[in-house]
């Protein structure tokens, strides 16, 4: 048994964007935006969307969004979605990236949350 929730919603930006994109989502939402402690690549967007965190991440690619799901149990997590019909697409640190059908991607990560909120707000599976 594992438990997983949404914790985020990331606003992936290219990189040459990406001051121009936090200027815009910090505005367009009425949120400061701060850079993540030793993760030069994320910008917080504190408070935007209440319940998850949200991040501007600056990418290499084309634009898009994506979510990340925590859980207690990362091999679990990355199973049950597989199973579902997600594929898995790169792995960052901790972080498994998939894509869902119908192309979008999401990634799964170890709990980011404080743990009561984790436990109060995730969903248990077999």
């Amino acid at each position: 048994m594992h438990r997983s929730r949404p914790v985020g919603i990331l606003i992936d930006t290219p990189a040459a964007q990406t001051p121009a994109a936090v200027d815009f989502w910090s505005a367009a939402l009425g949120v400061p935006a701060r850079p993540a402690p030793g993760e030069e690549q994320f910008t917080v967007l504190d408070g935007a969307i209440p319940g998850l965190f949200t991040v501007i991440q600056s990418i290499d690619d084309a634009p898009r969004y994506h979510i990340d799901i925590e859980t207690d149990d990362l091999a679990a997590e990355v199973a049950r979605l597989t199973a579902l019909g997600a594929e898995p697409v790169s792995r960052w640190q901790d972080a498994h990236t998939l894509r869902t059908p119908g192309g979008h991607l999401l990634c799964v990560v170890p709990i980011h949350s404080d743990p009561e909120t984790f436990a109060r707000s995730a969903r248990t599976w077999p």
